[in-house]
């Protein structure tokens, strides 16, 4: 059934005024019109919604739950005027980016620091396949993704991208892990460590893969994790030592109660920027890529 609003409008100025008398003088309208829409209401959902009581009329227990609901949409009605100037007046910046499946979300609020400070900003993250988050910045319903690696070359597509990073690879543990002569036996002790690692969706674990092959390292992985800040939780709480990229983790305090087991300078992440040729008038587009060239 599509809701008549008018008849409901009806409806509840007569409730409100207790009578068709008092509604009909306080809306300046004929008597009749207004008892011929309520009796439409009544007719659509089926139920009566007023009786009669001394000169006026009183709701019935159907009338109180449609009153109730009327005066929800109604009062909302009241307030939509004052809520649209409001916003009108205060422009919203709205700035809609992707994150790819495994690539380090502590790496990409370090990318995103120059412009968390922007007045009004109202940031939207999504995550998810590399396929998905490219179609939807196709349609324009992204501004910007970050990706382990550059969009596959398409005319028809119309991107352009750059590496943002290039970050070198540290590893951490908790002291319940970290010992002297494990970070003296690095990266040979990953093979009896408990490792949590990125799962398959990230670029850095096919390299890390290829990493410990060149070291002869079997590891024993415990836990795979698309999110490395949820990785970085468990490695925290003893579960495990855990790769992370440089970038970032510093500032978000993310390796507090965590020591360094060790480095691999010769193994990186890169983290791309991807964006619709259009999307390069975006303020906080232009703003984040400067930022990285200074």
């Amino acid at each position: 059934m599509s809701m008549n609003y008018r008849h409901l409008h009806y409806f509840w100025m007569v409730a409100k005024e207790g009578g068709f008398a008092r509604a009909a003088e306080r809306m300046d309208m004929a008597i009749q019109t207004i008892s011929a829409q309520v009796r439409e209401l009544e007719k659509d959902l089926g139920h009566q919604l007023l009786k009669p009581a001394g000169r006026g009329v009183e709701l019935t227990d159907a009338g109180q739950v449609a009153f109730a609901k009327a005066e929800e949409i109604f009062q909302i009605g009241q307030s939509l005027p004052e809520l649209v100037r409001a916003v009108a007046s205060k422009p919203v910046k709205r700035f809609k980016v992707g994150l790819c499946d495994g690539i380090s979300k502590l790496a990409v609020h370090a990318l995103l620091k120059p412009v968390l400070n922007t007045t009004d900003l109202h940031l939207t993250c999504h995550e998810g396949e590399p396929e998905q988050l490219l179609a939807e910045l196709a349609l324009h319903h992204l501004d910007f993704v970050f990706a382990g690696q550059p969009p596959p070359a398409n005319p028809n597509l119309r991107m352009q991208s750059r590496v943002l990073i290039t970050s070198e690879v540290d590893w951490y543990g908790s002291s319940r892990w970290v010992k002297k002569n494990q970070v003296d036996n690095f990266p040979q002790c990953l093979a009896e460590l408990p490792v949590l690692l990125p799962t398959g969706h990230s670029r850095l674990r096919v390299d890390m893969n290829h990493w410990f092959a060149q070291q002869g390292i079997a590891p024993h992985v415990v836990g795979e994790f698309e999110d490395s800040a949820l990785m970085s939780v468990f490695a925290a709480r003893g579960f495990g030592v855990f790769p992370v990229s440089r970038l970032g983790v510093y500032d978000t305090g993310t390796l507090s109660g965590l020591r360094l087991l060790g480095q691999c300078s010769d193994l990186h992440e890169e983290i791309h920027g991807v964006w619709n040729v259009k999307s390069i008038d975006h303020p906080l587009v232009v703003e984040m890529l400067s930022s990285l060239e200074r």
